[in-house]
């Protein structure tokens, strides 16, 4: 009896190892080329070498609409399931990307900016280009009209004259989009990764579903207008580390005192407290990271609930603090991501 049991406990922890979740990786990527900025860059010969691991080790590459609906309807995926963006419009995707991604017949989603492609900008797509791609069944999403820092107010702007101005950006971008393309899937990338609470609720307020820089893995625990994506170039572009985000899980947290990235002057180290379903996760082995800061470990409140925060100040612009933990059934590591933005000590931004 005792061995019928335990033989039952592994045929049961077997499973957990390849049964569906609802989870997903989403990848982002800018320029696909030699001949850009690194740190918005992968070679084309790295990304053919990503997406080859992809097709040779059984991972579900599926829509970013697959991905929300599932989302949305916290219905299962594949255990292995990616999503592939690109943000900004360069010639490139459609250069080097393109033909890549056809070979393995892989969907992605190309979020663009109007204001660049109607300026002609050199290393832009041009609106023959983007309708190519959305003929080939590419979907084509909105990345404000043109790349702004839409956090930022104006000189003396109100409240109420921002918000009226950014929806105004979101719309019409929109509006653009499914004129020149005849989609409008209502995905928004926030330009430069930056949001707010309230920059949130707008996206909210018309049905909008939003996606940030910071990274990790979505899944039901995650914000519908602020869904991680894995950056993935320079430094983050190497396959060995991309192995380990490919297979990751979204961390379980069913609650956290901050979720508004915008610091509040002179708070530059921000206290985060997370309160986590620890069923799958051995509590000791979560671990922290503070950009610029490097490793450091919770301080456990009670057993589903830690905090972590900056030794110093967090640098002016935007960090992030990251937290991981391998799972206990399953292939991969729980990872989580909250992003920070902060203006200079005299309330100035730092250019860009």
């Amino acid at each position: 009896m005792v061995k019928k049991i335990a033989l039952l406990l592994v045929v049961f922890s077997l499973s957990l190892l390849h049964c569906d979740a609802n989870a997903v990786v989403i990848l982002q990527y800018h320029h696909v080329s030699e001949n850009t900025p690194k740190s918005t860059s992968v070679t084309p010969s790295q990304f053919a070498e990503q997406m080859q691991y992809l097709a040779d080790n059984e991972f579900t590459v599926i829509s970013l609409a697959d991905a929300v609906n599932s989302i949305k309807h916290n219905t299962a995926l594949n255990n292995k399931s990616i999503v592939i963006t690109f943000d900004d419009g360069y010639d490139c995707i459609i250069q080097n990307a393109a033909p890549i991604l056809a070979t393995y017949k892989f969907p992605y989603t190309v979020f663009i900016s109007v204001a660049p492609i109607e300026a002609g900008y050199q290393g832009m797509m041009s609106w023959q280009d983007i309708n190519t791609l959305s003929e080939q069944g590419v979907t084509i999403a909105n990345h404000s009209w043109g790349h702004e820092h839409l956090i930022r107010r104006q000189g003396k702007e109100t409240q109420e004259q921002w918000q009226a101005r950014v929806e105004d950006n979101i719309l019409a971008t929109e509006a653009e989009i499914l004129k020149r393309t005849g989609q409008s899937v209502k995905m928004f990338a926030y330009p430069y990764g930056e949001y707010t609470n309230k920059l949130e609720a707008i996206l909210a307020k018309h049905g909008f579903v939003g996606f940030g820089q910071q990274s990790g893995a979505a899944g039901e625990y995650a914000s519908l207008t602020a869904l991680p994506r894995f950056p993935v170039a320079n430094a983050y572009a190497d396959l060995t580390s991309l192995m380990v985000k490919f297979s990751s899980l979204p961390m379980p947290v069913t609650k956290q005192n901050i979720s508004e990235p915008l610091l509040v002057s002179g708070q530059w180290r921000p206290k985060l407290v997370l309160t986590l379903d620890t069923q799958d996760i051995y509590p000791h082995q979560v671990m922290c990271f503070i950009q610029g800061q490097g490793a450091k470990k919770p301080i456990w409140l009670s057993e589903t609930r830690f905090s972590i925060q900056a030794s110093s100040d967090l640098a002016p612009g935007r960090s992030r603090y990251n937290c991981t933990a391998p799972s206990k059934t399953r292939t991969g590591y729980y990872w989580f991501s909250q992003a920070w933005i902060r203006p200079q000590d005299n309330g100035q931004w730092l250019e860009e």
